[in-house]
């Protein structure tokens, strides 16, 4: 038995002599371990028991076991499609720590395959084969998620800050270096303590870290600090302890607003690691105190830092002394126990209760001195301490309700619970809270008579501190102590915790303080005796309206108590400028100049004036009697003070008096409520509960709406009809007040309500008709149409209400009802309807200039229903740096957002229009809608696309040297006016040109120019001119351009310039001189006025030819919507391989070249069909047995004289038919070839090759690229291009096409224009289908210049859309016939009887000809004779079709169809004798080259579609290409050029030219269409283009460059850009793509060369051979391969069977 140990498993192999299965000795050799054959040698009879390392519930069937850092782990594959990772430990045990899915529901199958890092398995199922990373550690960024993944393979790298192997740690050997992850006992590295936790940022100090676990460092080595976002500082570091030094105070980050501290990390840093961080807290001690503004040294020395209270210097500070030894230290300072105790206080000799349940938690003890006589427990504040003022040495107040948070909080804000007994009676107080002057007492139990000061105080409800002072204490734990002993204590002899801090606890002093009266203020302060010995005053301070009023003060020490002083201050009479009743003003007390003594929140005076807010007796006698307020009579009554009413006062009031009553009229049903009032109207409500009438009937008054003595709002109540009175209000017993108003009871009535109908979104502003509708308050009236309410607007008379309808539900006849509060009033003589909202379906245009006013034709449905409709803009103040060009609608309005509004005019119930409003041409537009009553309609989701405001357009003057002076108009001419941006937005039509008081119609506007045309004769001008003015309205835009004076026709009168003594011939001879002069210059005139004319049309087309291409790119774009729809059924017509490769490999031959049966000798043809196998074997071998040896069969028939250029082109693809099947070996001679051309160009100019197809192998890569290339074609480039294909013919169909010479009006090459201005009119036919046993009619567009076979050839374009040309039948071989009634038949044919003769010219009959109207009806059907021939000649290859050439008919007749092809432009007679205006006459024609502008803006996007297809890196880029561009790159490499643009000229003319610009010309050879002349012509120039855009040669355009050129000038060098980009990236990717495309290669010889007559091309190949046999035997014999091969011999053996050739074998 032998074992074999493999990663770390041990597998048991059995040997022959071993208990096995029978197998022979050479199986181990034969059948190899692990081999794909059986039987398998690992096969035994008995069982192999084992332990499980792991149990799975899916069925295992893959695993592969890999180690990492000395532990194994296993990948185990299951039947679910799930990876599972396994450790398995040193015992023998296994966990899985990680599942991965990788294709659920498919088996993983055994072949795990680790790769060679072993960072990854392959993982391969029945579907797919998956990368799966062992481990995912790079994806743990911190070491928390690293640890906690738990990963056999991971670990957390601690001086690296990174989760990695174990290996691909640098310093893992180290200890604390590299934790495992899968150990749970390791911890990632923290901070355990930090010393000190918190301190004081006045100062730097050090910062002990304590870090447990610390990686080993080396002496190079060191770590260092960094305190929150400052720069690391280096730290010093013993064991596990770092140390730090903290940052200067400037350094540190501000503290919060209401916060005194700010919590910064602290960073333990290896270079940029950080190993290890902990919040640090830095206290500000100054922020502490300012925490609390009433008590700053109560909030110092509570807080939990250790702040101090420094007492002269008035400052909270950390250090714990102070200059002036006068310092109270932090409650903190000492230990706290943590047992709570319970308190209660209870009165000396009295018997102990329990202590009352009190709620929150007991306060903590305070530890006692060191040196304290006796164990004197004392009650600590706690950490969150109430304010202990109030209480002398001996008393200690508890708080029951301490927080858990240790910030500093004001004192008297928590309530103090304590609990007092006393002998008899027995006094309990409650919860207590601190309110002003002292504490009271909310809850009292058991108070009654006692002689004890206790139960006095405690009648007023208040417990003055003065009597625990007087109270021996004991505390509950039975510790029976002497007054004054239970305290706070003072440790070390000096004053701790806030219970020491100096300040004003309570007013001694009233709080209700009467203004104006001198009133002294008393305050009660504690612990001021600690300023003994301080040379400082003391002041009252009584903050009033804003300021503060400053009251001298004097101290005077209590005898019983040490610790409390009182403080009075001087006799002040306050006073307010505010009129108000009440006035509550703080009060403190301040020593010094600045500095205030700690006080209570609460201590407030109460200021108060009883004159103010009572105007009346009722009012003042209702105010609180511990105001002393008293209504005071004499000459002017008042509310007074009591001490300062000089008269009695007056305890009765007057009699009520009413002023006003609101509304003064209600329904007669009441239900409405009254406001009436006046003056003493009661002191409370009781008094006039009953005692309120309305016109003699009761009415309810409402408590709620009472208000004393002013005012009383009651409920008016049911009336038998209408009346008329008073309102009148008694007062209890006495006398009643009676309105000098009247109140009318009336009963209102509706009448009618217009209009009658409204929109369903609401909106609609109706008017209700009636009577007395003004009944009752504003308020009390409600409109509703049905259920929805009715918002009334404006104001409400008798007659007549006004409301805007709500949204309704539905559309429906509702009622109309009035509520006058609870009466309700329904229209009753008609019904109010709602409609279906107003729709907006069109909206153009879409721009205005900023000035407004532009017309927008609105289109929709329901639009005369709405009342206003408006147009609204929304503006905002546009960003700075902002443009002027265009302000289109941005998303989101501004803050600053404005709007402009525009009334719109409705035209009927779908039309509308509206003036655009007008905007700040420095703002920016956000938004413009219409609104229709309450239907807002968007303008974008109406007219597809934002509404645009452009600045407003310039126009010159039309005198701007001198402006004063009048413009000289000739009549019968133009003006003309230069401006700028004149068709931003603003068309021709919409202009308006006056000139005085007529119209001047403008003929022509574009953006710079205006040209408008005045009237023959001066109109009159306006107002007081002399002249008439030249205005111009675009919009709201009106100018004022100058004045116009036409000049007059009269010619200049003849001088009498002759002298007496001149003789008549004289004088003759000077008439006709000048006669001859005159009329020159009247010729000139009328000349340049034409030639003005002319100018005008040009620049009207230019201008035109924009709108055009939108037009016709829109009804472009319908056609091959429907052009895709058709796509999705027969699909893209292409051509089968074979006659695709029949076409490119021998175009222009009739007939299919691969189809052509084998022509032979009759006397050999029996000898040859019984052995063509052999034949054509022997001469296959004789052309494809060697490179090299095909080389010199090609130039040794290249070399012949009379080898022409076309016989190289057909023995170039004749070897490649015969070479099909061996496309690599045809690769290998190809690329020979090549080389030997590229030697011969090198040598003269290596940019002049493979220009032009002048050899063998120029031809044959064209062949080459077209087999290569085919599947990109059908796959990628063929859509694009036959959309491009159906764009063209559709275009061009549109338009006029001349039969005879093949120009069309839509073209894009020149010498294809039909320049001459056709009249022609689109019609559409009803053309009778028969599909089976029915005849359909389909509707086909033609033109009425069409002549019968263009009708025919539209008809089947529309019939047989889609299907393949050849499969359709030729319109020679039907009749187009017209039907016309049941009787009317008459077939229409090209030429018949009817044509029309015109001198030698015969013209071609069209539907114009036979008057066909539009929508005639008309059939095909097979024509009954065969054609005849009409001496036009028509020979053309399948799939083109040329237009008729000029021939002449019997007679010497000759056909024309839209121009007459050899005769000129014809000029009027009176013009002939001027070469200038002859030459001017030939010119004008070319107003007509804009129609090529319009055709190729039309078919713009096709090209760029199709270019991108070819030349788009979208797509992979074929490897055929791929492999070719490295060919040419190494072919210049070896030849040693270096001029980039070589191999650019060369990549060019092998693809684009040889192959691209074919196909693009000839769409016919890809797929089985027709290509008429005139769409090859636009073809031709794409073509051309495409090729241009693949040149280097820098493209530049001129006044002489073909107009071609000039179409595609500004694409061009964008063309040129994304040919270069896909050389580049050829030329980027990675090279060695042989291996790929001798595959690719091996493919297409399997998949195609069943479909080549190969044996027809060998026979056509010896024909070659055959013409020179004796050339070719010579070079073979000569050739030293050649001998070796005997290929001289073969060649003979050949001839011999083909040629029955005598040789000499």
């Amino acid at each position: 038995m032998i074992t074999v140990q493999s990663s770390q498993f041990w597998l048991l192999l059995l040997t022959p002599q071993s208990p096995s299965l029978p197998l022979s000795q050479e199986s181990l050799k034969e059948y190899p371990c692990g081999g794909e054959h059986t039987p398998s040698p690992i096969a035994s009879v008995r069982p192999l028991r084992a332990t499980p390392v792991v149990t799975m519930e899916a069925q295992l069937s893959a695993v592969v076991t890999t180690t990492e850092a000395g532990h194994t782990i296993a990948l185990l594959g299951d039947s679910q499609g799930q990876l599972h990772k396994v450790l398995v430990g040193s015992g023998g045990e296994g966990e899985v720590y990680d599942s991965v899915p990788v294709d659920s529901g498919s088996a993983v199958s055994a072949d795990l395959l680790l790769d060679r890092e072993r960072e990854s398995v392959y993982v391969m199922t029945n579907t797919k084969v998956s990368k799966v990373p062992v481990s995912l550690c790079s994806q743990h960024t911190d070491c928390p998620s690293c640890l906690s993944a738990r990963d056999p393979y991971c670990g957390w790298c601690v001086l690296e800050g990174r989760c990695s192997r174990k290996l691909d740690c640098s310093l893992h050997q180290r200890p604390n270096h590299w934790q495992w992850s899968y150990d749970r006992g390791n911890q990632c590295i923290a901070v355990e303590t930090i010393t000190p936790a918190n301190q004081s940022r006045e100062e730097p100090t050090q910062v002990s870290l304590s870090v447990p676990g610390l990686p080993s460092l080396s002496e190079a080595e060191s770590l260092s600090c960094a305190f929150g976002t400052l720069p690391a500082e280096p730290a010093i570091v013993t064991g596990n302890t770092v140390s730090c030094q903290s940052p200067a105070p400037e350094h540190l980050p501000p503290s919060e607003p209401g916060k005194d501290h700010v919590s910064v990390i602290v960073r333990v840093l290896f270079r940029e690691v950080t190993l290890a961080s902990s919040p640090l807290t830095f206290y500000d001690c100054g922020a502490t105190a300012q925490l609390n503004s009433t008590s700053p040294c109560v909030a110092c020395v509570s807080s939990q830092w250790g702040c101090h209270w420094c007492l002269l210097e008035h400052r909270c500070t950390h250090r714990e002394s102070c200059p002036g030894q006068h310092l109270i230290y932090n409650a903190q300072m000492c230990g706290v126990c943590e047992q709570p105790v319970g308190v209660s206080l209870v009165s000396a000799g009295a018997q102990l209760h329990p202590q009352r349940e009190l709620p929150g938690t007991a306060p903590h003890i305070q530890c006692p001195a060191t040196n304290s006589p006796v164990a004197t427990p004392t009650v600590s504040p706690s950490t969150n301490p109430h304010y202990p003022a109030p209480h002398g040495p001996g008393h200690s107040l508890v708080s029951t309700n301490p927080t858990s948070d240790s910030s500093p909080v004001a004192p008297f804000q928590q309530p103090i619970a304590l609990q007092l007994a006393d002998e008899n009676p027995e006094l309990a107080i409650g919860v207590a809270e601190q309110a002003a002057s002292d504490w009271r007492v909310w809850e009292q139990e058991g108070v009654g008579d006692s002689s004890s000061s206790a139960s006095s105080f405690a009648e007023d409800g208040f417990v003055p501190f003065d009597l625990l002072d007087s109270m021996p204490l004991q505390i509950e734990v039975g510790i029976k102590i002497d007054t004054h002993t239970l305290r706070l204590t003072a440790i070390n002899g000096e004053p701790r915790g806030p219970g020491w801090c100096p300040c004003v606890s309570a007013l001694l002093s009233a709080a209700l303080v009467p203004v104006g009266f001198p009133v002294q203020l008393v305050l009660l302060g504690r612990n001021l005796q600690l300023y003994e010995g301080a040379d400082a005053g003391y002041r009252c301070v009584v903050e009033l309206e804003g300021g503060a009023l400053t009251l001298p003060a004097r101290l005077e020490p209590n005898d019983n108590n040490p610790h409390t002083n009182t403080v009075t201050c001087q006799t002040e009479q306050f006073q307010l400028s505010v009129r108000e009743m009440e006035y509550w003003a703080p009060v403190y007390l301040q020593r010094g100049q600045s500095h205030r003594i700690d006080s209570p929140p609460q201590l407030h005076l109460r200021l108060y004036d009883c004159a103010v807010g009572q105007t009346d007796c009722s009012q003042c006698q209702a105010v609180s009697d511990q105001f002393g307020c008293v209504w005071c009579g004499g000459a002017s009554p008042s509310c007074l003070y009591h001490k300062a009413c000089t008269s009695a006062p007056q305890d009765t009031c007057p009699a009520p008096h009413v002023t006003q009553i609101e509304p003064q009229t209600g329904p007669v049903e009441g239900g409405i409520s009254i406001t009436i009032q006046g003056s003493n109207l009661g002191q409370r409500f009781q008094d006039i509960q009953a005692g309120v009438t309305v016109a003699g009937v009761g009415c309810v008054p409402l408590p709620q709406a009472y208000l004393i003595s002013t005012r009383v709002v009651c409920e008016l109540q049911h009336s038998a009809g209408e009346r008329q009175g008073p309102v009148t209000v008694k007062v209890g017993d006495g006398e009643p007040g009676q309105s000098t108003q009247s109140f009318t009871y009336q009963d209102p009535q509706l009448s009618g309500v217009s209009p009658m109908r409204g929109p369903l979104a609401g909106g609609s502003t109706l008017t209700l008709h009636g009577s007395k509708l003004h009944t009752g308050r504003r308020e009390n009236l409600a409109v509703y149409t049905g259920n929805t309410p009715c918002v009334i607007e404006g104001e409400v008379s008798d007659t007549q209400l006004v409301c805007r309808t709500s949204p309704a539900n539905q559309t429906a006849g509702v009622q109309v009802r009035v509520l006058f509060g609870q009466a309700e009033r329904i229209l009753g003589d008609g019904e109010f309807h709602f409609v279906e909202d107003p729709v907006i379906t069109e909206a153009n245009p879409a721009a205005s200039f900023c000035a407004g006013g532009r017309v927008i034709m609105v289109k929709g449905r329901g639009l005369d229903v709405v009342q206003k409709p408006i147009i609204v803009v929304q503006t905002k103040t546009a960003e700075a740096g902002r443009g002027r060009r265009g302000k289109r609608l941005s998303q989101s309005a501004g803050r600053n957002a404005s709007t402009r509004q525009e009334t719109c005019e409705v035209l009927s119930s779908d039309r509308m229009t509206c003036p655009s409003p007008p905007v700040d041409e420095r703002s920016e537009v956000t938004g413009l809608w219409f609104q229709l009553d309450n239907v807002r309609v968007d303008f974008e989701s109406v007219a597809g696309g934002p509404f645009t405001y452009h600045p407003n357009p310039q126009l010159i003057p039309l005198n701007l040297n001198s402006l004063s002076q009048p413009y000289r108009f000739k009549a019968g001419g133009v003006i003309a006016v230069e401006g700028s941006g004149l068709t931003l937005a603003m068309t021709r039509e919409e202009v308006i040109a006056r000139v005085g008081q007529e119209e001047c119609e403008v003929k022509t506007l574009d953006d710079t120019r205006l040209y408008c045309e005045p009237p023959p004769t001066e109109p009159s001008p306006d107002g007081m001119d002399s002249l008439p003015a030249l205005t111009v309205v675009m919009g709201r835009l009106q100018f004022s351009l100058g004045f116009v004076q036409y000049d007059s026709d009269t010619p200049s009168p003849f001088p009498l310039a002759a002298q007496a003594g001149l003789a008549g011939g004289t004088a003759i001879v000077v008439l006709v001189v000048l006669i001859v002069i005159l009329m020159y210059r009247r010729k000139s005139k009328q000349a340049m006025r034409d030639y003005k004319k002319v100018l005008v049309q040009l620049e009207t087309l230019e201008i035109n030819v924009g709108d055009q291409c939108r037009k016709e790119f829109t009804d472009l774009m319908t056609e091959m919507m429907d052009l895709n729809s058709d796509l999705g059924g027969p699909g893209i017509p292409f051509l089968e391989y074979r006659v695709y490769a029949e076409r490119v490999f021998f175009p222009g031959q009739q007939g299919g070249a691969l189809s052509r049966r084998l022509e032979l000798p009759e006397g050999r043809r029996a000898t040859l069909l019984l052995m063509p196998g052999r034949m054509s074997m022997r001469i296959c071998v004789f052309v494809s047995t060697s490179p090299s040896l095909s080389l010199q069969f090609i130039h040794t028939l290249e070399n012949q004289q009379g080898f022409s250029q076309r016989d190289r082109g057909c023995l170039a693809s004749l070897l490649t038919l015969a070479l099909h099947d061996k496309l690599e070996y045809y690769t290998d001679v190809m690329k020979g070839l090549l080389g030997d051309l590229a030697e011969q160009y090198v040598a003269k100019n290596p940019k002049l090759m493979l220009r032009r197809t002048e050899t063998v192998v120029e031809k044959m890569l064209t062949n080459w690229m077209s087999i290569c290339l085919y599947s990109f074609l059908r796959e990628v480039a063929g859509e694009p291009l036959y959309m491009l294909y159906r764009a063209i013919k559709y275009q061009v169909d549109k338009g006029p096409v001349d039969a005879v010479t093949g120009k069309a009006k839509r073209t894009l090459n020149d010498s294809h224009l039909l320049r001459e201005d056709i009249d022609y009119c689109a019609m559409t036919l009803t053309v009778l289908l028969k599909s089976g046993s029915e005849v359909q009619p389909s509707p086909v567009r033609v033109l009425d210049t069409d002549t019968i076979t263009q009708v025919k050839d539209k008809i089947l374009d529309q019939v047989y859309r889609g299907a393949p040309f050849s499969h359709r039948p030729s319109a020679d071989s039907l009749d187009l016939e017209w039907r016309s009634g049941q009787a009317g038949h008459l077939t229409l044919s090209d030429d018949d009887v009817t044509a029309v003769v015109q001198g030698r010219w015969k013209r071609l009959n069209t539907l114009q000809h036979y008057k066909v109207p539009d929508g005639a009806t008309v059939a095909l059907i097979p024509r009954s004779q065969p054609p005849v021939q009409q001496g036009v000649s028509q020979v053309f290859q399948t799939g083109e079709k040329t237009p008729m050439l000029e021939g002449e008919e019997e007679g010497g007749l000759r056909l024309w169809h839209l121009v007459k092809s050899s005769e000129e432009p014809e000029m009027p007679k009176h013009r002939k004798s001027s070469v200038r205006e002859r030459e001017r006459a030939k010119a004008i024609p070319e107003i007509y080259l804009t129609r090529l502008l319009s055709m190729k803006g039309t078919l713009q996007k096709f090209v760029d579609d199709v270019f991108l297809a070819i030349l788009s890196a979208r797509h992979p880029v074929p490897i055929a290409v791929r492999f070719f561009f490295d060919f040419l790159d190494e072919l210049a490499q070896r030849h040693g050029i270096m001029d980039p643009d070589t191999v650019h000229i060369w990549k060019t003319n092998s693809l684009p030219l040889r192959f691209w610009v074919n196909i693009l010309k000839n769409p016919q050879f890809v797929f089985d269409v027709q290509v008429p002349d005139s769409v090859d012509a636009v073809l031709s120039v794409i073509a051309q283009t495409f090729i241009d855009s693949c040149t280097t040669s820098e493209h530049k355009v001129g006044r002489d460059s073909p107009v071609n050129k000039l179409l595609y000038a500004r694409e061009i060098p964008r063309y040129k850009q994304l040919v270069e980009r896909y050389y580049s990236d050829i030329h980027s990717t990675v090279s060695g793509c042989y291996q790929e495309m001798n595959s690719t290669l091996t493919e297409l010889s399997g998949s195609f060369a069943s479909e080549m007559n190969s044996t027809l091309a060998l026979h056509e190949l010896y024909k070659y051979i055959n013409k020179y046999y004796d050339q070719i035997i010579l070079a073979l014999e000569e050739e030293p391969g050649s001998q070796k091969m005997q290929l001289a011999y073969r060649l003979q053996q050949v001839a011999a069977l083909v040629e029955n050739k005598v040789t000499d074998l």
